[in-house]
């Protein structure tokens, strides 16, 4: 029998908002992939200490960590697959959030699916920050659009689309082009539109911007913008 891949969702940021379900899956699996080892043994520190009595120096898991990002190859694809045949239990993990959304995870679970079609993919839920920006936005989604990051060509043509079919959408983007890019979104929908841009989520210097594009822009020009920004635009 083959083993089981869990696609398990981890903080985006603040390491509090792990789920139980999540925590239980971690300390199980035989092997854990991680997007960035360095960042996931941060968060298994993180749960290791939360998990320990006094004078308790087990580890959370044994678990062993396998690197899968955008540039691995075919092997390290083939590698994980067989250890799926020989009965292992994996777990997949993105850098912060839920593992295939603007991520190299949905590349990997495509490969395995195409060799094994019946393998058992369990989905362990928990943060996003597309949906956690959905949340307090305040605008109507019930319906909305998912972007990722924004295409660098054919735009115009996008913008139409969604014009047309009067729905609000969602992306993600770089703090060295927010800027540029809400220029671009008040030439194409006017500046009285209304934008959510939300800043460094469930983080220490976490910021949420919210009015017409043209006052936000002019707020966001102003200051001196790091961290992972979400983008909803409401139209």
């Amino acid at each position: 029998m083959s083993g089981i891949l869990y696609i398990v969702a981890t903080p985006i940021g603040n390491l509090e908002d792990v789920t139980l379900r999540a925590i239980t899956v971690l300390k199980e699996v035989d092997y854990i992939i991680a997007e960035d080892t360095r960042v996931t043994k941060k968060l298994l520190a993180f749960l290791n200490a939360k998990s320990q009595m006094p004078n308790d120096k087990q580890q959370m898991t044994n678990a062993k960590l396998i690197s899968y990002h955008q540039h691995s190859g075919e092997a390290r694809k083939l590698e994980i697959l067989n250890y799926l045949l020989d009965g292992k239990n994996l777990a997949l993990v993105t850098d912060a959030g839920t593992p295939g959304i603007s991520d190299p995870g949905n590349e990997l679970i495509d490969y395995l699916l195409s060799y094994k079609p019946d393998l058992n993919i369990v989905p362990i839920p928990g943060a996003s920050a597309i949906t956690t920006s959905l949340s307090v936005c305040g605008f109507n989604v019930n319906k909305f659009v998912f972007l990722g990051f924004l295409p660098k060509k054919k735009r115009n043509k996008l913008f139409d689309w969604l014009k047309e079919g009067k729905v609000s959408f969602a992306f993600y983007e770089s703090p060295n082009r927010v800027v540029k890019s809400l220029e671009m979104l008040e030439r194409v929908f006017g500046s009285y539109r209304r934008v959510f841009i939300a800043r460094e989520l469930t983080k220490l210097y976490e910021t949420l911007y919210r009015g017409k594009i043209g006052n936000v822009r002019d707020q966001l020009s102003k200051e001196k913008i790091k961290g992972e920004i979400v983008v909803i635009v409401e139209i």
